[in-house]
């Protein structure tokens, strides 16, 4: 009965057209009403306790160092570098898009603001190279979702926050997976491009590489400072966001010097009203999260698993088949701090390495980002590529279906996630 006053109440409130956040916030009250506890105080106070959180710190400043990349120049001269390396392959400009985004994943770590970046720059050229145009987008979309997988990626933070696991090692356990699914990309667009004719731009010459490569130098420098960083122990993951915003701020003011102080301004309230959003409904969901431990769902969820927590694998698919159908109508955050307090204790019950599952689960998520209807990124490069939702649709379908297939391969050999994981923590 109180599973299903908990997603009938959410579900309900998402169906009338209420903001995810305040479904939230209401799934809690009737949850609160049913255990017969209800206190607007209480539920105020969790509001705040949800958003206190230093680890959390994270994400405004990752979402700023994103923006600040995007308008100061640093991810267009790492799609120069991408363009001079393979653009000259035949469908080069679909590989430039999904080495762009390995490199832009490492530096801002938020999906959107990666695929809307790579819309613009590269969606207009793949066209008028003769590439078709619902394929283009699909492509960049599924690109895009790279970027909460390798750190540094905010979707950690929000999980290693909601499931008390280390983000260190989640962002250490994110780096092979994540292009384990540049590599699916990789494959799927060269299959699909095998018989086309389109003429692909000429080779650049070794110095024309080398120079791009000097010009995008010092964007290519910053993740091998944040792992390293991170690795060495020399700051934390919360630390690592302040100096990535601090970074590309110092990058794209002094040194390529394409923005100034009244171009920052837009940029700072840009950062502060998605962070906003994303803090509201981390908020909001840790109220939920709370009543979950108190209604005890956790132990009920454990119970109706019970014959699977025997096979791990066959646990594992059954909960990632479940984020995949959370997925279509939740975006990544709601569905992160919803089933974590739910999953975790089943997870454990079953001895699965909780980085391990915590890399699927995001893996996971950030396909849900371009599943329809909800969609971010799809939604996200529809608009900047002034495109249908719909014909964005029909051009990521092949390419979410390889990176499903290389998720569920991870499922089947926890190995392709854990052994190089271990290499660097």
């Amino acid at each position: 009965m109180t599973i299903l006053i908990f997603l009938g109440s959410m579900i309900g409130a998402m169906a009338l057209g209420v903001p995810i956040a305040f479904s939230l916030l209401l799934c809690g009250a009737a949850l609160m009403w049913h255990l017969n506890m209800f206190d607007a105080q209480i539920l105020a106070q969790n509001v705040i306790n949800g958003a206190d959180s230093f680890p959390l710190l994270a994400v405004p400043f990752f979402m700023l160092a994103g923006e600040i990349m995007n308008a100061g120049g640093l991810s267009r001269r790492i799609v120069n570098f991408a363009m001079a390396l393979v653009g000259h392959v035949k469908g080069g400009l679909g590989y430039v898009t999904i080495v762009a985004a390995v490199i832009m994943a490492s530096l801002s770590g938020s999906a959107v603001a990666d695929a809307a970046a790579l819309t613009a720059l590269l969606l207009p050229m793949m066209v008028a190279a003769g590439h078709d145009k619902a394929r283009s987008a699909g492509l960049i979309a599924s690109a895009g979702i790279i970027a909460p997988i390798i750190p540094p990626s905010i979707g950690f933070v929000i999980f290693g926050v909601a499931a008390n696991v280390s983000i260190s090692k989640l962002f250490m356990a994110g780096i092979f997976p994540g292009v384990w699914l540049a590599v699916s990309l990789w494959f799927t667009w060269w299959w699909l491009v095998r018989k086309e004719t389109i003429a692909p731009p000429p080779r650049k010459s070794f110095k024309e590489v080398l120079e791009a490569m000097r010009l995008a130098t010092w964007a290519l420098v910053l993740p091998f400072i944040i792992v390293f960083g991170l690795k060495f122990g020399v700051f934390t993951p919360t630390e690592a966001a302040v100096v990535a915003a601090v970074y590309s701020l110092f990058v794209s003011t002094v040194i390529y010097r394409e923005l100034n102080l009244k171009q920052l301004v837009p940029l700072f309230v840009s950062a502060a009203t998605t962070c906003a959003i994303v803090m509201f409904l981390v908020a909001a969901a840790m109220v939920s999260a709370w009543l979950i431990t108190v209604a005890n769902l956790p132990a009920q969820v454990v119970e109706l698993l019970q014959p699977l927590l025997d096979s791990p694998r066959l646990l594992m698919l059954a909960i990632m088949v479940l984020t995949m159908v959370v997925g279509t109508a939740l975006d990544m955050t709601p569905t992160i701090l919803l089933l974590t307090p739910v999953l975790m204790p089943v997870v454990k019950a079953a001895g699965i390495d909780p980085v391990y599952f915590g890399v699927l689960f995001i893996i996971n998520n950030a396909i849900g980002l371009i599943t329809p209807p909800v969609g971010t990124v799809l939604n996200a490069v529809a608009g900047v590529g002034k495109m249908g939702m719909d014909e964005v649709t029909r051009g990521v379908v092949p390419f979410m279906i390889a990176q499903f297939a290389m998720m569920f391969l991870m499922i089947a050999f926890p190995q392709l996630v854990m052994v190089p994981a271990r290499w660097f923590y």
